[in-house]
């Protein structure tokens, strides 16, 4: 990560944040309450104090730029039948949603890499606090990303798809919505493998594989048995929820908590290295 860009005072707030202290009488700055609020706090400020943050959003925005024109003007160009515009973003998430899992990796791992999780957990003993705090502020984050993402993209493909595809303002809202919350369980899927693995290849290696690479070699490879399984995959069960319009094998609730089931489980296997290992 580059080097942190917060002021001292900054620095000295999230401190009385999550240790629930008042600075001296005569310091510039007051303090706030303790607790998960003030693990929060800290969180929120360690996140925006680096630049990786910025770099990885930015690139998020970029690439559903891109995909979305490009599959609209695919559409467009082969004559495919109308569909909502923003299954077009819905499709870019296949690729925007490695910038959140960068974005949530680098947010845990590189604390081991310089060893400021001491201070961390030092300053919030009950680690399962620190855990959840980073995974909140990691998917309030990403489910933002993903609306601007969607609004952006839905834009975009519109232009591109030259009237073929359809327009409902209620189905876009939902699908925006439905792009932020997948990206804000992706992320949380993320945190909680990367304080699982506590590196950042190893961490990137599973997700990679996950998000990306055994969803491609199931379909790839062909047959609906193969296409069943990747149906329970995080990304499969994702595209179902977030596109609208097509066949799917279950509801988008259901959909929804498979890809919540699946950020669960790496929660819990984060937490059960968290406390089980010293940093």
């Amino acid at each position: 990560m580059t080097e942190p860009t917060t002021t001292p005072g900054r620095r000295t707030d999230a401190l009385h944040a999550v240790r629930g202290t008042t600075p001296a009488p005569g310091t510039p700055h007051g303090g706030t309450p303790g607790g998960f609020a003030g693990a929060v706090a800290c969180e929120w400020t360690k996140l925006w104090s680096v630049r990786a943050p910025y770099l990885c959003l930015l690139a998020g925005l970029a690439i559903t730029g891109v995909f979305t024109f490009y599959y609209a003007s695919i559409a467009r160009i082969n004559d495919h039948p109308v569909e909502p515009v923003g299954n077009a973003v819905a499709s870019s998430a296949v690729l925007a949603q490695f910038a959140v899992v960068i974005l949530a990796t680098v947010a845990v791992t590189s604390e081991y890499a310089t060893g400021s999780v001491r201070a961390s957990l030092l300053w919030v003993p009950r680690r399962h606090r620190v855990q959840a705090a980073k995974a909140l502020v990691v998917a309030v984050v990403s489910f933002a990303a993903g609306v601007v993402y969607a609004v952006v993209g839905t834009a975009v493909a519109w232009g591109a798809f030259d009237g073929g595809a359809s327009f409902d303002a209620g189905t876009t809202l939902r699908q925006a919505l439905s792009v932020g919350l997948y990206l804000a369980l992706v992320a949380a899927l993320a945190v909680g493998t990367a304080f699982a693995t506590r590196h950042p290849a190893g961490a990137l290696s599973i997700l990679v594989t996950l998000l990306w690479g055994l969803p491609s070699v199931l379909l790839g490879v062909g047959g609906p048995d193969l296409a069943a399984v990747n149906d329970y995959l995080p990304h499969g069960a994702g595209d179902h929820f977030m596109r609208s319009g097509v066949e799917a094998p279950y509801a988008p609730v259901a959909a929804t908590l498979i890809v919540v089931a699946w950020a669960g489980v790496a929660h819990l296997a984060g937490l059960y290295v968290l406390r089980g290992r010293d940093a």
